[in-house]
Parts: C-alpha cells; sequence; structure tokens
C-alpha cells in the first residue's frame, strides 16, 4: 500500500481508500477516494503544504490534485498558525477568514472562532446558515438580526463589505418584525407596520420598543377580528410582563387601522 493510504470498505462491502497523514503529532484524515493512487496524490499534496513555507492560500488553490481546498485551508493554517480546524479557517490577527470557496471568503472576529470550528458554514441562494441541532440557522441570527431582515434597511455593513461579520461592521438598524426607522423632524422614530391584504400603518412612536409593542397589539386585534394568516410577534426581553402590559395598554394605534378591522367584523 502506497505511504498515507489505508484501505476501508463501505456498507455495502466495496473497497475504497482512505488518506491521512501526521504532522507535529497530530494526525490528520485527508479523505476518501475510489483509487489508491488518488488517495497518494492527496497524501502527497497535504504533506508539500506542510511543509513548503512559500505556499499560500492563492497558490494552493491552483494546485491540481485530489485534496479539497478546504482541506488546504486547514492544513495551511495548521501549518501556519500551529492549530488545526476541520473547517476551511484561517487565522488572522485579531480576526479570522472562513472560506466557503475559493475566493470566497467570509471574516468574523476571534470571538466567534470556537462556533464556527464546529459548525460548518453553508450557502443557499444567497443565505449563509449553519446546521445547529438539527436546524438550519441564519448565521444573522448571531447579531440579532431576524431572518426577515434586508440589508441596508434592518442593518448595515459599515464599511460596505458584506463578507465581514466582525461585530463592529453590522449595524442593526431593525430588530423587531413589522418595524423600521424613520426619521421625523431629522429625530429618530419607529414605525410599527402589519401586513393583511395589504400594508396597514399602526402608528409611528419614539422607541423600537414601543413600536414592537404596537405591532403585537395590532396582530392581536387583527385575530380577534377573524383574520387567521399566521403572524410573527415580537418578544422584548428588556421588559417585564408588567412594563409590558402597561405599554400594551396605553398604546394608541391608527384610527384608520382599527376602522379597517371594525368594518372587516361587521363583513
Amino acid at each position: 500500500m502506497l505511504p498515507g493510504v489505508y484501505t476501508a470498505r463501505k456498507k455495502n462491502g466495496s473497497l475504497y481508500y482512505r488518506a491521512s497523514i501526521t504532522h507535529q503529532n497530530k494526525h490528520i484524515s485527508l479523505g476518501s477516494y475510489d483509487t489508491e493512487d488518488l488517495a497518494h496524490q492527496a497524501y502527497l499534496q497535504a504533506q508539500l503544504l506542510l511543509t513548503s513555507f512559500e505556499l499560500t492560500l492563492d497558490s494552493a488553490e491552483a494546485m491540481p490534485g485530489a485534496l479539497l481546498f478546504e482541506k488546504k485551508v486547514s492544513l495551511l493554517n495548521f501549518r501556519d498558525n500551529r492549530i488545526y480546524f476541520k473547517n476551511p479557517i484561517y487565522l488572522k490577527q485579531n480576526y479570522f477568514l472562513y472560506y466557503i470557496a475559493p475566493h470566497d471568503e467570509l471574516k468574523f472576529d476571534v470571538d466567534d472562532l470556537f462556533y464556527y470550528s464546529s459548525h460548518k458554514i453553508m450557502r443557499r441562494k444567497g443565505h449563509l446558515f449553519v446546521s445547529d441541532y438539527g436546524m438550519q440557522v441564519n448565521i444573522l441570527s448571531r447579531y440579532g438580526i431576524k431572518n426577515f431582515a434586508v440589508a441596508g434597511r434592518d442593518y448595515l455593513f459599515v464599511n460596505g463589505d458584506p463578507t465581514d461579520f466582525r461585530y463592529s461592521n453590522l449595524e442593526v438598524i431593525n430588530r423587531y418584525y413589522g418595524v423600521s426607522r424613520v426619521l421625523v423632524n431629522n429625530q429618530p422614530r419607529y414605525k410599527a407596520r402589519i401586513h393583511l391584504t395589504g400594508n396597514h400603518i399602526l402608528g409611528i412612536y419614539p422607541t423600537e420598543e414601543q413600536a414592537a409593542i404596537a405591532y403585537n397589539k395590532g396582530v392581536d386585534l387583527a385575530r380577534s377580528s377573524g383574520i387567521s394568516k399566521s403572524f410573527t410577534t415580537n418578544y422584548i426581553p428588556e421588559l417585564s410582563p408588567r412594563d409590558y402590559a402597561k405599554i400594551y395598554t396605553q398604546l394608541e394605534l391608527s384610527p384608520k387601522y382599527l376602522e379597517y378591522l371594525k368594518q372587516l367584523a361587521s363583513s
């Protein structure tokens, strides 16, 4: 058997080949291959990446061979930073890169290193998510950004780079369902809006929390008027139940919206 290659069998009994390498007392699996030659190529390429410091991520990506690009990233990071991650992570000073694909990397703060070293990032239809306890979780949720959020409206990449997920680069504008920030006399205010057959303005409020509660109240009134649409309501952990109930009771909604519900209930 060629160096770095081991045989194994699938559940159906068919033979395949596994490649691995040991470097600085670290045993690293390189993948599974259909032939002994491909597995050996992966081993030789891994050996070269771990010992040739002139190789960079760009030159490694261009190297032909059986080794997957994400494994190349892991090996180069191990070579340069003495830490091995199964996921395609490369450490920089005070942050790290996570490679979705060649020339497609995301930037994160080191605070997120433990999480992403054990959670693989995937992209589907432009959305970035991880599998967490069997669920697909949008990575934006780690910043308090909801699934419905729209870049440029509900949150911003401060430096204009949509691949930079460092905390200092993400500014959350709208945290709640049905709420958007607006300017009234050059002062920030918060508009609550609900979508039924069309959009209905519930009111404009001085705080984001008040607008979020107004949206919840609008949902409750819609349901009590016989509207069976599925709504997602807002949870506001900063408020105690007593404080929430007080704001909920005192908040006034748009008379136009209340009249619309009244007509709907009587029709």
